[in-house]
């Protein structure tokens, strides 16, 4: 995960975001802290469209918040094209904004209901004092057909609009800076099933005609691999493997990768054997007290003593391609059977 790339547009190194929780006495006393991202590496390159999984609860969307900046990093480091944003200050952060937005989960909650689509789409072109020819609103109106809409929805206020047509404003707005980066936080989980496919699509299109590099925060992972060049999977605040899309969904080394997969249901023809599904057993850790270190390894059918004292480190591991990266110390192989081992048990407890 070297941040030498002449291409590389983000870079993430050590990130970490630790919440404070408060209690006791006196109440503002603090007792503990919820460990939501711990040490994690990524890379986008310019134009790259990268996806990012996980079970819910495991840091995606505080991840995507601490690239925007909405949230000030614990510790580590995040580089924009070359520049240090870290900690940079307001002022600092002023000409990175318009290059970096990002695509929110609710399209509900994420307009402001008492302004009209016009103003939400337009109005950060104002606050950044970019004047677009022809003006504003014919940019705005612009953008509105760009992402599938009618032009005259211009004076509307976003009650009028389904959710699908909604979470398209919010992609307008997000275009409306001309962004080189742009953070789309599950754009589809909360859509019909029957929108999720044109709202990908269009955002797939824009992708490939703009330009634009994308990290893409999903549970869906059929939804990821159609999207994403790149897949990023996440455990409990860390990444656990990374490697190109066919690479990771074809030869994927991590347990827990394995596991997600094989819960992803496919349609295979009645001679062809279905893929096996691992049924991972207990819950996953607590972020405030997660354990030791293989942060899987209280669920993992493969682990050991080793696991629970040694913390695996991201590389690459023997049979895998260039950038197909595993934090493990016994990775899977095409022909492992999931299960427990003999003489070492379901996992070692935390």
């Amino acid at each position: 995960m070297s941040g030498t790339d002449s291409d590389s547009l983000l870079d993430v190194t050590g990130l970490t975001k630790h919440f404070p929780v408060r209690g006791g006495f006196p109440v503002r006393r603090t007792v503990g802290a919820v460990q939501a991202v711990d040490g994690l590496d990524l890379r986008v390159a310019e134009g790259e469209s990268l996806g990012l999984v996980g079970e819910s609860g495991c840091g995606k969307s505080t991840t995507g918040r601490l690239i925007t900046r909405l949230l000030e990093p614990t510790a580590g480091k995040i580089t924009y094209a070359g520049q240090d944003i870290t900690h940079a200050s307001r002022r600092e952060l002023a000409p990175v904004r318009s290059e970096i937005q990002m695509i929110f989960q609710d399209p509900y909650a994420s307009l402001n209901p008492r302004h009209t689509v016009g103003k939400i789409v337009s109005g950060p072109m104002e606050i950044n004092g970019l004047n677009p020819v022809g003006g504003h609103e014919r940019r705005a109106r612009e953008l509105l057909e760009i992402v599938g809409l009618n032009p005259e929805h211009y004076n509307r206020f976003p009650h009028e609009f389904s959710g699908g047509q909604r979470q398209r404003i919010g992609v307008a707005r997000a275009l409306a800076l001309q962004p080189r980066l742009i953070v789309a936080d599950e754009p589809v989980s909360a859509l019909d099933v029957s929108i999720q496919a044109q709202v990908v699509n269009l955002l797939q299109t824009l992708q490939r005609d703009l330009g634009i590099a994308f990290v893409f925060i999903a549970h869906d992972l059929a939804i990821v691999r159609h999207f994403s060049q790149r897949v990023a999977v996440m455990y409990l605040g860390r990444i656990v493997e990374t490697a190109d899309r066919d690479d990771l969904y074809e030869n994927p080394r991590h347990p827990y990768t394995r596991a997600l997969l094989s819960a992803v249901p496919e349609a295979t023809a009645s001679d062809v054997p279905a893929r096996e599904r691992i049924r991972l057993t207990g819950d996953v850790p607590s972020p405030l007290n997660p354990p030791s270190g293989c942060r899987f390894r209280t669920r993992c059918w493969k682990a050991t003593e080793r696991c629970a004292s040694e913390t695996p480190a991201l590389v690459r591991v023997e049979g895998n391609g260039v950038g197909h990266l595993t934090a493990c110390h016994y990775p899977e192989t095409r022909d492992t059977v999931p299960g427990p081992r003999p003489s070492e048990g379901p996992g070692i407890a935390a």
